[in-house]
């Protein structure tokens, strides 16, 4: 769109009322037609330059209606130019507000500035934003009120790192709302992990340790602690490690790499740490141990399993159990971590009728548990 269209389509009449408009409400719909405008049109460099200067007009208005119409109609619009997203965050919380919680004109450096220096309904709005960088919640957890706080780390798109969320224990260290907060996010680094597990006790210390990595030695030490062994799945840790072959060497020296511990992990799909399971029994790297367990046929798995010194009568078991794997894999489900999980465990209970009976209780308890979480998912 030229300037000129860009001129016409911006009537002379709705600029006229924004400038001269005899009272506010004329101004504030005048205002929002012409940031509509602006918003759908498909601007070159003159056109943004033109349409900046009609915002800015709207943003110097002195009524506060007006310049909340331009907030609301342009408050996640990329065409907001950058100073005036600043001028609107620093404007009074009915206009500042929706700036504050949705432009992507705001750079970082602007939340942070905005969290130093603003009231908690600022802060508030800012980490409420669908998505914040690792330097915004650093400046939420130093600076902003608990409420804020609480807001970010609900969300699972506001990316916290390790230094922000020991910041903000360090700030609220009584505060078990904050502390509840953290357990719930999808994902903790484990030194957060370390550090929560010698504050949070009974169902948020389950869901602690069940949901988040451990360190090695630690999740073992919890294991074999007779207050928290009920609550503390290691077979669960397994698929949660990110340096799964330390845990596996951890779990061997420990006397904890048992045949129904591997058996029980392979039935929940947590391939990876089989894999490197297998390769600390048997002695061999993980890519060899790989290739023999996906690659090599029927008989690289059966001199894989030999060599581990698992029970022989486990072999049908375990066969059946990476059979399955790779079946599910063909059919697209690895991506389903769940429902794939449910499969898992459903097939191996129907092709191998000879579980122990400890094996066969915990993996029935763990398909009504993915039984559940299903329903749940499908209800909301």
């Amino acid at each position: 769109m030229a300037v000129v269209t860009m001129r016409t389509t911006l009537t002379e009449a709705d600029i006229r009322m924004l400038v001269k408009g005899s009272t506010d409400e004329d101004r504030a719909y005048a205002a929002h037609k012409l940031c509509r405008q602006i918003d759908y049109a498909d601007l070159n460099d003159g056109d943004r330059s033109y349409a900046a200067e009609i915002l800015r007009i709207i943003a110097g208005d002195a009524a506060a209606l007006v310049r909340r119409s331009l907030a609301t109609a342009l408050k996640a619009s990329p065409k907001l130019p950058p100073d005036i997203a600043r001028q609107l965050a620093n404007d009074v919380d009915s206009i500042a507000l929706p700036i504050l919680e949705n432009s992507p004109s705001l750079s970082d450096a602007d939340l942070v500035e905005v969290l130093r220096a603003a009231g908690p309904r600022k802060q508030v709005a800012v980490a409420s934003r669908p998505t914040l960088s690792e330097t915004v919640t650093q400046a939420i957890a130093e600076h902003a009120v608990q409420e804020a706080l609480e807001k970010a780390l609900a969300n699972d798109n506001a990316r916290f790192g390790a230094p922000g969320l020991m910041a903000a224990i360090k700030r609220f260290p009584d505060q078990e709302s904050v502390t509840v907060a953290m357990v719930n996010r999808r994902a903790l680094p484990v030194s957060v992990v370390e550090k929560l597990v010698t504050m949070v006790t009974g169902d948020v210390f389950d869901r602690l340790v069940n949901s988040h990595q451990l360190p090695p030695q630690l999740a073992i030490e919890l294991a074999t602690n007779t207050r928290e062994r009920a609550t503390l799945d290691l077979v669960e840790q397994a698929g949660l490690q990110s340096d799964t072959k330390r845990f596996a060497q951890q779990l061997n020296i420990q006397g904890r790499l048992t045949p129904s511990f591997v058996m029980r992990a392979l039935c929940l799909g947590h391939m990876t740490f089989v894999e490197h399971a297998m390769a600390e029994l048997a002695g061999l790297n993980h890519h060899r141990t790989w290739l023999m367990m996906h690659d090599a046929g029927p008989l690289g798995l059966k001199t894989l399993f030999d060599r581990t010194g698992l029970p022989p009568r486990l072999y049908p078991a375990f066969r059946a159990g990476v059979d399955v794997f790779h079946q599910l894999e063909r059919e697209g489900l690895s991506g389903d971590r769940e429902r794939m999980r449910q499969r898992m465990i459903e097939r191996v209970l129907t092709l191998f009728q000879s579980i122990p009976p400890d094996d066969l209780d915990y993996l029935m308890e763990k398909l009504d548990a993915c039984s559940v979480e299903r329903a749940r998912a499908t209800a909301s």
